[in-house]
């Protein structure tokens, strides 16, 4: 079957009118959520993951596609009434849109921010749909060696892309492969690191981890700050509605944008981060008034938001095809695909077609929905972002526990969930990356497996595991992940602080 005749029949799972719910809810509880002050996309997709639990798997990757979406887009609304970006990612979209809202044009700063995100969601989306078979077909002929190699990109990637400290995303990556022992060995079925504790034979669940890490860490890192004054939230003054000179300046951002961000969102190095870099300073270098940059450039917003989403969709091709996460937000994605015992990859399109389409479909409906649903509503959400701390913290708190309850009511499972939100908190603390210890836990196991597995063909030859091209090419782009994402980052980085220094004088 040919691409459209799949996308046709993914269009037709999504349309059904549960899907079409899910979707909805989706959409509205990751905006709802993501446009809180301090929240960003992975903290939104794994606060609202336990949601999720008792859902059939179409539903539920179709609810999580809208979250994903909705999270996304929420982040740029912080960004622009609060001036906090609720990732790295928004820094860029802080530093124009909240110019813009202080001279009261807050209204076609979040307009061009959410029809950027649109434009931007439906071409990368459309682009996930037809790039996805053919690396699908490269990635069938893989053997276990084969599959190692990627495993081990996975690993160098997600170390060297999170962070500022390759040492730091390696040290936090090998607590994810610590935990990933815990239990039952696949291969002997001897119990490992269990200390004699019948609840660990099951091993650390993936869900626990990431909640803890994410929701829990990030109260106690915020609560630890104290009371550092009230954060100031600009009004939305005037017309919603962009001119005919604000869409002249920004329809072709949107499309710049959405041609950096989903190349660098799909590269197994990339990320939402540098793409916003890169096309924050392409738009200063081609805009025709480029003083304004710095004071309220209508292109500083739409260009980089525009990459943002797009980056998000480009994060799926790798995700989809080859089970390599790439963004913190992926990492938590991947959880929600192995709680219905889905393993993304090559055999995922083949073995579950009617869930990969018609989750890809549900993306281009979500998105739909969010330009639908932001516009009129964002009174509503500038009113979400009065929120006290105390309150939405203590919120997030409850809902994080009560999720866990839900997924497994064990009070052995809460107690972990503490434990575990401890050391998310300590580890931001000193600066350690949260996402590569979540991917260690998911896919330290399946590169133990695959290791075995080759080892075990080639005798305990380790020399083969570099014979076949793919792999040794696989390992080749490994080693140059460490040095790619600081090159381009210190690249993005440099016009952005140079822009800071020069609002500061």
């Amino acid at each position: 079957m040919s691409t459209f005749e799949f996308l046709f029949q993914g269009i037709l799972v999504a349309m059904q009118p549960m899907n079409l719910l899910y979707a909805f809810v989706g959409v509205t509880l990751g905006t709802a959520v993501g446009v809180l002050p301090g929240i960003g996309p992975a903290l939104t997709v794994a606060l609202l993951l336990p949601v999720t639990y008792k859902l059939d798997p179409a539903g539920s990757l179709i609810m999580f596609a809208g979250i994903y979406y909705g999270g996304m887009y929420g982040g740029s609304t912080t960004s622009i009434l609060l001036n906090t970006p609720g990732e790295s990612a928004s820094i860029v979209t802080a530093l124009e849109g909240n110019k813009m809202a202080r001279a009261g044009r807050g209204g076609p700063a979040l307009a061009t921010a959410a029809i950027g995100s649109f434009v931007a969601g439906l071409i990368a989306t459309l682009g996930l749909a037809f790039i996805a078979p053919y690396i699908v077909k490269l990635a069938l002929i893989f053997g276990p060696r084969e599959y190692f190699a990627l495993m081990v990109l996975a690993f160098v990637t997600v170390s060297s892309a999170f962070g500022d400290s390759a040492l730091r995303g390696l040290t936090s990556l090998f607590i994810g492969f610590a935990l990933a022992m815990v239990g039952i060995d696949q291969q002997t079925g001897q119990a490992r690191l269990s200390f004699g504790v019948p609840d660990l034979l099951d091993g650390v669940e993936v869900t626990t981890l990431a909640v803890a890490m994410f929701a829990i860490g990030e109260t106690l890192y915020i609560a630890a700050q104290g009371n550092r004054g009230e954060e100031k939230v600009e009004a939305v003054r005037g017309s919603l509605w962009m001119t005919a000179q604000d869409w002249s300046r920004s329809w072709k951002a949107w499309l710049r944008g959405t041609l950096i961000g989903f190349p660098i969102g799909a590269m197994p190095a990339g990320g939402a981060e540098i793409g916003t870099f890169l096309s924050y300073a392409t738009e200063k270098r081609l805009a025709k008034n480029p003083e304004e940059f710095g004071h309220g450039a209508i292109e500083g917003v739409a260009g980089p938001e525009a990459a943002n989403n797009a980056s998000a969709a480009g994060t799926l091709v790798p995700l989809l095809t080859l089970g390599l996460p790439t963004t913190a937000t992926a990492a938590i994605m991947l959880a929600g695909f192995q709680q219905y015992g889905l393993q993304p990859g090559p055999l995922l399109f083949a073995n579950n077609p009617q869930i990969v389409w018609g989750l890809i479909a549900s993306l281009l409906i979500a998105n739909a929905m969010l330009l639908v649903l932001n516009l009129p509503l964002i009174g509503l959400w500038v009113r979400l972002l009065t929120i006290p701390k105390p309150w939405l913290y203590a919120g997030i708190l409850l809902f994080a526990t009560l999720g866990t309850i839900g997924a497994n009511p064990s009070v052995f499972e809460l107690g972990m969930l503490l434990a575990f939100g401890v050391l998310g908190y300590i580890m931001r603390l000193f600066g350690y990356p949260i996402a590569p210890a979540v991917v260690g836990l998911i896919l330290g196991p399946l590169a133990e497996q695959q290791l075995r597995r080759a080892l075990a063909i080639s005798q305990g030859d380790v020399t083969t595991l570099v014979m076949s091209p793919i792999a040794a090419g696989l390992l080749i782009v490994a080693a140059a992940a460490f040095i790619i994402p600081l090159i381009l980052r210190l690249r993005g980085r440099g016009e952005v602080l140079s822009q800071l220094a020069a609002n500061e004088d």
